[in-house]
């Protein structure tokens, strides 16, 4: 019991003593990590895995989420990369393609970090993430990137991402099935 005594005591003086506010006027006072760095995370998902894979990190990461939802959605027959007429298909074969976006993350500003999901086709991210992408201005933020895939790792896409976009800053990579 005395040690447990003296431990509590001296974490109150170590927790009094960086508690206190700088002498200085002008030096800052940091806010908790909590309150620094705010966390959207943003997904594209065509069947709901990835949507599904975006809760789960949006809950452990404490996060806003932001659904990248396509302007027209994607039919069944839009997604068999075995058509290779189908729309999915065309978008991958077309670097340039640019599917529209129902809307943009008017807050996105306010986000010091932010995760951005899809599901992978072809090997690298939907070109749908281009469009969110180049849609708003991603600068001073820590981009993210995890994906679903049934065989494919998240690498390609990542290394894909900040290649096309080498002025962002670029984190974290995860593969989440």
């Amino acid at each position: 019991m005395k040690n447990l005594a003296s431990i509590v005591a001296a974490c109150c003086l170590l927790f009094t003593a960086c508690a206190q506010t700088p002498k200085d006027k002008n030096q800052q006072i940091l806010k908790p990590s909590n309150e620094m760095n705010k966390t959207l995370v943003t997904y594209f998902s065509a069947t709901g895995n990835t949507k599904a894979a975006a809760e789960r990190l949006a809950k452990e990461c404490n996060a806003d989420l932001f659904e990248i939802a396509p302007e027209v959605p994607y039919t069944t027959a839009d997604l068999d990369w075995r058509d290779k007429q189908s729309r999915s298909t065309l978008e991958m074969k077309d670097r340039t393609s640019r599917p529209a976006i129902k809307g943009t993350c008017a807050n996105i500003a306010d986000y010091d970090t932010i995760w951005i999901g899809f599901p992978v086709w072809w090997y690298t991210a939907p070109t749908i993430i281009n469009t969110f992408i180049e849609a708003h201005d991603l600068n001073g933020k820590v981009l993210n990137v995890f994906a679903t895939s049934g065989g494919s790792d998240v690498k390609g896409s990542y290394n894909d991402l900040k290649k096309a976009y080498p002025q962002y800053q670029w984190g974290e990579s995860r593969l989440m099935n």
